[in-house]
């Protein structure tokens, strides 16, 4: 089943389905105050690369949560799954009986690692069954659609997180803290992160299903780090997009490089692609630097500042990812990796796009 139909067909599945009207949060915690000391159980919904390869070895090591549901189009990944993970059948739906997981007490929260322009209908759906929801980044294809998703998690009394898993990985929390070590005032900030990606018929080149392109997929991480780096939102982005295939790119940006420039005076470059190779985040400040080296990588992080080489003991960023969100909803902690985070990221982009496609410099714009 290629791309388009597979997301015809779920579509089709959920055609109809009827949105459940819950008291969520009171029924949630009915649920976890009958199964003391027991970890939450997450159900993937979409188990595409990500969910197979990372998430889901990531829950065998997790500490608040673990796998307990999956949601699937594909009957033969459901058994797979199933006999690998040992699923009950109970805590497997596919996209149209998908709404009936609010009757399901094992399953808290619903992480949804589906094309990004799907996130949005499966987060609300997510919520009005009352399950706090996992979203894969980026948030959302729109603003619009970002508060949206925000409002209906907040009107059903559910948590909505972003997976940024990079606010759990030591060396981007030590890079957040240079801005304010004794290395002095940060005076740049620059960062790309490119590959050359295959598959021409896969749903990221496709704009219905991604939103976009590179910007979509790897520019996020570095509007991230540029706004964490700093710790201010930009004002305004100069954006250029280049394009050497046309053929391949026909439908969403090869490279883009952006300039993103701050309150404070400061002032970000950027470079994402889906045609180069680069993974790096450089800072330099009055006396000192800071680099990472595969910067946005899943392992393999290296970093170096000018006191020496930065050493942090192996980790896996979705496991402390999942583990920290599930904390989270359990002692009712704040989360910078929430919904609010994520539209913020959606309105850089959405500046990037504009600035790209006009040439000029374009302001970031609170809607």
């Amino acid at each position: 089943m290629n791309n388009y139909s597979r997301r015809k067909f779920i579509y089709q599945l959920g055609a109809g389905a009827g949105m459940l009207m819950l008291s969520p949060l009171s029924r949630w915690q009915n649920a976890v105050a009958s199964r003391p000391g027991k970890k939450m159980g997450i159900a993937l919904v979409g188990l595409g690369s990500y969910a197979t390869y990372q998430l889901a070895p990531a829950l065998l090591e997790t500490q608040n949560c673990e796998l307990a549901g999956i949601v699937t189009g594909t009957a033969e990944k459901a058994v797979k799954w199933q006999e690998r993970y040992k699923i009950p059948d109970k805590n497997i739906y596919n996209y149209g009986n998908f709404d009936a997981i609010a009757d399901n007490d094992a399953i808290d929260i619903v992480y949804v690692v589906l094309p990004n322009s799907m996130h949005h209908e499966y987060v609300i759906r997510a919520a009005k069954a009352g399950k706090h929801v996992i979203c894969e980044k980026p948030m959302a294809v729109s603003m619009k659609e970002c508060h949206e998703m925000i409002d209906t998690c907040r009107k059903s009394g559910v948590r909505l997180f972003i997976g940024y898993r990079l606010h759990f990985d030591p060396y981007h929390l030590a890079a957040r803290k240079f801005r304010t070590s004794d290395a002095g005032r940060l005076q740049s900030v620059d960062s790309a992160f490119a590959f050359r990606i295959g598959d021409p018929a896969q749903w990221r080149l496709n704009k219905s299903l991604a939103g976009g392109g590179s910007v979509m997929d790897l520019g996020v991480y570095c509007i991230q780090a540029s706004r964490y780096s700093i710790g201010e939102e930009p004002v305004s982005v100069t954006a250029v997009e280049e394009k050497t295939d046309p053929v391949k790119f026909a439908q969403v940006e090869e490279t883009m490089k952006m300039q993103l420039e701050f309150p404070g005076g400061m002032t970000a470059t950027a470079m994402c692609s889906y045609n180069r190779f680069a993974n790096y985040l450089k800072l330099t400040s009055e006396k000192g630097r800071f680099e990472l080296d595969s910067a946005f990588s899943y392992n393999g992080i290296s970093g170096r500042t000018n006191n020496g080489k930065l050493s942090f003991p192996p980790f896996n960023q979705q496991a402390a990812q999942m583990d920290g969100f599930s904390r989270c909803i359990a002692e009712g902690l704040p989360s910078d990796a929430d919904g609010e985070e994520g539209l913020k990221d959606m309105r850089v982009i959405e500046a990037i796009y504009k600035s790209a496609a006009t040439k000029t410099k374009t302001a970031v714009i609170e809607d």
